[in-house]
């Protein structure tokens, strides 16, 4: 999927999806294994991509978030405004870029930087890691890693 620009690269993200993931152990809770569920669709006359994501561990419900996602005035220049159960409320959006291969996502906030890799091989799959950084980007730590299938429906 090297051709992908603008809202192309966010339609390949776009539907109804199924995954496993494994959370590492970090400062914020324990680690394990997870399930989620995302749903993607566009929203705003096509002009950004709304998704809602739940993660499920041992059966119940561990995480939300809602993200939205817009194309930028540049090509490749994408933009990720990140809301979760958490409490997390973003105060900018974080600034991603696609780089021919991956949509990658920086953001920060006073409880350090989160890194969003986004990878969309084309076969009715994409992958996701995310990595925080405590020190300004220096050294990154795993939080979470999942791969995704596109579902005909989620509940």
């Amino acid at each position: 999927m090297t051709s992908l620009e603008g809202n192309d690269v966010l339609a390949a993200l776009a539907g109804d999806w199924a995954g496993d993931e494994l959370i590492a152990t970090t400062r914020w809770g324990q680690g394990g294994a997870a399930t989620a569920r995302v749903n993607a669709h566009f929203d705003l006359c096509g002009k950004v991509l709304l998704q809602d994501y739940r993660e499920e561990r041992d059966g119940a419900s561990s995480l939300q978030a809602h993200a939205v996602f817009m194309a930028g005035p540049e090509p490749g220049e994408y933009a990720l405004y990140w809301f979760d159960s958490y409490g997390y409320a973003p105060a900018q959006p974080a600034l991603g870029h696609w780089d021919g291969n991956r949509l990658v996502f920086l953001r920060t906030s006073s409880r350090g930087q989160t890194r969003h890799t986004y990878d969309v091989p084309g076969d009715g799959s994409y992958r996701l890691r995310l990595e925080s950084s405590f020190d300004g980007g220096v050294n990154w730590e795993q939080v979470m890693r999942g791969e995704y299938r596109r579902v005909d429906h989620v509940g």
